[in-house]
């Protein structure tokens, strides 16, 4: 299985795979925001930060599969997967146990240098309350389900990064087995 996924690694069909896996969900935000009407909040928000830091990863994994720029990839793919899990985990254990004195903020905080919710505010502006759970499918909230998304993303990252030091065999036409 390592060698099946280091190969996998080395080709440019899974890299765009994993991208378009990952905006395929964004755009399922923005269909619940803008078309469902249901506000994100500040957590949601970051929790799409998370996301399209994979659609990153998998376009930099894309972009030349071959070359050590492969490792960066997996770098951003992992630490995106991985703080997209820790936030949907507390963003679940807020909805879960609601608490007056554990809340979320009232508006993201994006670095200067990186203003999203100025510059893409259809996307990145928060206005819904983080203790709020307006939607559930199989009785899991979207939180819920973004931990599964994130830990599944994040299981196949390491997954990938072990399997890195695993060369393909080589087959060989007249090769034993």
């Amino acid at each position: 299985m390592l060698r099946y996924l280091n190969q996998c690694s080395r080709g440019r069909g899974a890299w765009l795979l994993m991208a378009i896996i990952a905006f395929a969900l964004e755009m399922v935000a923005l269909y619940f925001q803008h078309v469902m009407m249901l506000k994100p909040c500040v957590l949601c928000i970051y929790e799409r930060c998370a996301l399209w830091g994979v659609v990153a990863a998998g376009l930099v994994g894309a972009v030349a599969p071959k070359t050590p720029l492969r490792l960066v990839a997996i770098a951003i793919w992992i630490y995106s997967a991985y703080e997209g899990l820790r936030l949907a985990y507390q963003h679940t254990m807020i909805q879960l146990h609601p608490n007056p004195f554990v809340t979320c903020d009232f508006a993201a905080r994006f670095p200067s240098w990186l203003p999203l919710d100025k510059w893409l505010p259809g996307m990145f502006v928060a206005s819904g309350d983080c203790a709020e759970n307006h939607w559930s499918f199989l009785s899991f909230s979207m939180p819920q389900w973004l931990i599964v998304i994130f830990a599944a993303f994040l299981v196949v990252g390491v997954l990938v990064l072990i399997a890195q030091p695993f060369k393909p065999k080589r087959r060989d036409l007249f090769s034993r087995y």
